[in-house]
């Protein structure tokens, strides 16, 4: 399964092209892509319009949406955030350490395009799906 992030979901919602969000396009209906619930949250939360926010929605839950709100994650995402902080290491936010830690316990990849995150892929093991570098005509 590989989960996406809202900073992958955004571009793709506006036709911004690079490879996480080629990746994504190309993968939906044949790869198991799914999303949490505080990513479901974000991507929505950023949409203008009444029409979009029901299409993109409608959309969204065609996929699985995994619910991330549980103690045992918010103590393991605490764990995790305090690790990182032993080492010098800030997350901005507390949601992306969630989602990390999410994908972490799972065993999930993550596709992101948020720097915040790749301290749990160089520190924590978080799985992340990097794509192909876009090829330059």
């Amino acid at each position: 399964m590989v989960i996406v992030d809202s900073s992958v979901w955004i571009d793709a919602l506006w036709g911004v092209s690079n490879r996480h969000s080629m990746w994504l396009n190309a993968a939906l209906g044949k790869e198991r892509i799914g999303l949490t619930s505080l990513i479901l949250c974000e991507v929505l939360q950023g949409i203008r319009t009444e029409a979009q926010f029901r299409k993109s929605r409608r959309k969204l839950l065609e996929l699985p949406v995994f619910d991330v709100f549980t103690a045992e994650l918010a103590i393991a995402s605490a764990r995790n955030f305090r690790t990182l902080r032993d080492r010098g290491i800030t997350v901005r936010k507390s949601i992306d350490c969630m989602i990390a830690t999410f994908c972490i316990v799972e065993g999930y990849q993550l596709l992101h395009r948020d720097r915040d995150f790749d301290a749990f892929e160089t520190h924590l093991a978080l799985r992340v799906l990097h794509p192909p570098s876009l090829a330059l005509n």
